[in-house]
């Protein structure tokens, strides 16, 4: 499975870009990244992004649309777990604490209740 980890950061920039908007154009990627680089530039960053593994495209007409090839909830699991294993020694309880750290307010009662859940749940499944 590609992951993260082997994307430059302008490589991960775009695939941010395309999983937000599902798929795109070269001028659409552009126009959504910080500090574009030329069409050439972003043209040939997707052809790697092509070539690794990550993205497929199909042809209208004149253009190529690119789409990400791992659905948006592997890639997100696949790039949780490298930041949890790079920043936080794999700990769970330790990236748990950092994001609640970094909330701006407090979670309401129906996340809480929702965390304790998804919590309980993968005790009964033994995770």
């Amino acid at each position: 499975m590609k992951t993260h980890k082997s994307l430059s950061r302008r490589e991960r920039q775009i695939m941010d870009v395309i999983y937000e908007i599902k798929e795109a154009t070269v001028q659409q990627v552009m126009e959504r990244l910080p500090a574009a680089p030329g069409y050439s530039a972003v043209r040939a960053l997707l052809r790697v992004l092509e070539h690794k593994g990550h993205l497929s495209h199909r042809q209208d007409g004149p253009r190529y649309i690119y789409a990400p090839l791992l659905p948006k909830d592997k890639a997100r699991r696949s790039a949780l777990r490298h930041l949890m294993k790079t920043f936080f020694d794999d700990s769970t309880e330790e990236a748990v604490a950092a994001l609640l750290d970094i909330s701006e307010e407090s979670l309401s009662e129906k996340d809480y209740r929702r965390l304790m859940d998804l919590i309980q749940k993968a005790r009964n499944e033994g995770r």
